[in-house]
């Protein structure tokens, strides 16, 4: 008898509580947690496409003064890519937006709202 008392006290793991309160910490630092990765995936994107909006309008710059356009001219895509930008296609907006180029005076904008250039 006083052996089968010894087995039941020796055995060795953890009560519900414990469990309980180990993933009520694990849900909190994942309530705080998540959100953070959300903003800084979605501000990672917009800098990015701020970035390739410099690129199009570094690259446009460069190809008006080297055609001597005026500021009303307009550019497109093809006059760019090879030899301004390289590749064959035009960067691509991460959030899913498109570019518009424009002409030599105006900056090239992005569909998607809160990508502009500064």
């Amino acid at each position: 008898m006083l052996s089968l008392n010894r087995i039941r006290k020796s055995r060795k793991g953890f009560t519900l509580i414990e469990i309980m309160i180990v993933v009520l910490i694990i849900g909190i630092l994942l309530a705080i947690a998540v959100p953070n990765f959300i903003q800084a995936r979605d501000s990672s994107r917009t800098k990015s496409c701020i970035a390739n909006l410099k690129q199009i309008d570094s690259a446009k710059q460069q190809y008006a003064m080297d055609n001597r356009l005026a500021g009303t001219a307009s550019v497109t895509s093809a006059n760019l890519l090879g030899t301004y930008i390289k590749g064959t296609a035009m960067p691509a907006c991460p959030g899913g937006g498109t570019y518009t180029i424009g002409t030599v005076d105006t900056d090239p904008t992005c569909t998607v709202t809160g990508h502009a250039l500064p």
